[in-house]
This record gives C-alpha cells, structure tokens and sequence, in this order.
C-alpha cells in the first residue's frame, strides 16, 4: 500500500510507513507539519505483543452495546412517580411507584459499574500505548493499531452513552424519588430488600455520577488525570501526544476524501467524529494548557472545520461537548477566532 501525500513539501522514505492498512500522511496546517495516521477503525486486530491488553479490554467493550441498547430504551417511572406523590395516602400507588422504579435503580446502577470498569480498560490502554517500548506516538500507534481502535471504540461509546444521558431527565427523577422513598421506608423500618438496593454509600457515589451533564466523559478525564499523577515517572507529553495524535487521526480520515472513501460504512463517519471530539476533551483536561492554547498540538480550528462540513443535526452534540464540557475553552488564552466558531 503505498503512502499518500497531502503536504507541500516533498515526503522522503515513504515506504518505511507502509504497514497494513496505515496510511501515513503529512497535513498543512498552521501547525508544525507532522504525521498523521489513516488507522483502520474498522478491522485492525491484535498483534501478539497487543493480546494480552486487547483482550483485557475487549471483555469490558462486548459488554458496552448493551449498555447503550438499555439507556436508548430507558422510558423512567415517570407516571408513577407522579400519581404517588400527588396521592401519598393511597398505599396501593405508593408501591406501584416502587415496583417501578426498583428495577430502573438496578439499571443506574450497572450503568454506574459499568463507568468503573471502563476506567480500569482505559487505564490499561493508556499504560500500554504511553510507555518507552517505542520512542514516540507515532510509533506506537503504528504498532499498536487494535489498541488504538480499542481506545477509540471506548471515546465513541462514552460520547454517546453521555449524548442518551443527557436527553433523558428521567434517570434523574428515578434516582431521586428511589433515595428519598427509601430513606423513608428506613426511617419507619420498612424492609427494603432486594439485590438493587443500593447502600448510602453508593447511592451517593451514584448520584454524583449522574448529576453531572456527561457523566462517563467526566469518568474518562478524571481517570486520565488519575493515569498521569499515578505514573510520575512517565511524562505527561506520553499521554498528551498520544491523544492529540489521534485526534489528528480523525481529522485527516475526515477531511480527505480519498480516505473517507475507504470506509465500509457511513458509521465510520460518526464514530470518528465521535472519537475526535472525545480525544480533545481528555486532552483539554490533561495537558497542562488544554486543547485552545496557542502552544496545542491540536488543529482546533481545523477539527471544528471538520464538524461544521458535517449535516448540521448529527453534531450539534458534539459542537455543544466541545463548547459545555471543556476546561479551557474560555480561558482568555485562546484565540478569538475558536471562540467565535464555536459559538
């Protein structure tokens, strides 16, 4: 396969790119010049050297279309939580209510689990796609391309278990009427048994979690937080450069026709996007400056061209993650010219 050009200036040694079904190009932008990956999102598979976190992961990804089919699917209690608060001496609406929404708060609950364990996957996809094995990035995503489609497949799952989330008010109200019922039932010594009790500790813990507007995206940021405190010894460029990278993987994929053509489906496209928007938010939240700083490795202009060429209703969510749920987009350190974009 041989490797594309799109730069000005001439590309020596591309065959020294040529890997599988990379594609390797050089973008103009009013950045440095610097190389950017087509990576097959839709077939890489695991090297030998990759299976052992490969598969680590892949247990926690099997089970994330499931989690999306419940959450799209998720119609709340809300009726009955209604009739029983506006008739709170009738027993018979009161337990209705709670047989309603008993098994929803088992819902939110694995939801909740299901953040933890995603955390864990990401942290054993950062570990082996920032270490020293190769010397850069580039290298490693060259290398590791299953990872990275991993990696990517779990940025694609958070914005849009987070997208369902945030046009569902009913999983708000279940929980809410769920503890408030409950510490009721406690406060009388009425038995509330049953596996989807949730004890003070987790109902806690679980409310916080849905109380923010995107709740697995917060999961994702701290967790990469937490990676590059906890592994003081690796520096912090490791994991930024590996994330800005991808999302230059995006963008290119994106924006250049021919490679757009090469893929199988049109889902491709959304999850790209998906997964260019989830890369600069963790990186915003990473990288000491943030995405919008002059000094980022990421062509925001060129990644918000990008989602505007696109029909405007498949990414006005994504528009509004990238404008509600960054950290430094208002910084005044950034330029004027992203602000306005985005607004």
């Amino acid at each position: 396969m041989t490797s594309h050009c799109i730069a000005q200036s001439e590309v020596q040694d591309t065959n020294r790119y040529n890997m599988g079904n990379l594609l390797k190009v050089l973008t103009c932008t009013d950045l440095e010049q610097e190389p950017n990956f087509f990576l097959d999102f839709e077939n890489a598979q695991p090297t030998e050297a990759e299976r052992d976190v490969w598969e680590q992961v892949d247990v926690v990804l099997k089970d994330a279309k499931g989690i999306l089919d419940e959450l799209q699917s998720y119609k709340g209690a809300g009726q009955e939580i209604r009739e029983a608060i506006q008739n709170p001496s009738d027993e018979a609406l009161q337990e209705q209510a709670w047989a309603a929404v008993v098994p929803l708060v088992g819902k939110l609950k694995k939801f909740y689990e299901f953040s933890q364990r995603l955390e864990a996957a990401l942290h054993s996809l950062l570990g082996a796609l920032t270490n020293e094995t190769h010397s850069d990035p580039t290298q490693h995503l060259e290398r590791e391309q299953a990872l990275a489609k991993q990696f990517a497949e779990i940025l694609h799952f958070t914005l849009r278990f987070d997208e369902l989330k945030m046009t569902n008010p009913a999983i708000q109200n279940d929980f809410s009427y769920y503890r408030r019922t409950l510490s009721r039932m406690r406060i009388n010594n009425v038995p509330a048994e049953g596996e989807n009790e949730v004890n003070n500790e987790l109902a806690n813990r679980i409310s916080l979690f849905y109380a923010d507007a995107t709740p697995m995206l917060k999961t994702l940021s701290d967790g990469t937080t937490k990676f590059v405190s906890e592994n003081k010894t690796l520096p912090i460029e490791n994991t930024t450069d590996c994330l800005s990278t991808m999302a230059s993987v995006c963008k290119v994929m994106l924006e250049t026709p021919e490679y757009r053509s090469r893929f199988n489906s049109e889902e491709t496209v959304s999850f790209c996007l998906r997964v260019m928007v989830g890369v600069i938010i963790l990186y915003d939240y990473v990288h000491p400056v943030g995405a919008f700083a002059k000094s980022s490795k990421i062509d925001m202009k060129g990644c918000i061209k990008v989602l505007k060429d696109q029909p405007p209703n498949s990414v006005e969510g994504l528009l509004n993650a990238l404008r509600y749920t960054t950290k430094h987009l208002n910084d005044e350190s950034t330029n004027k010219t992203i602000k306005s974009m985005l607004q």
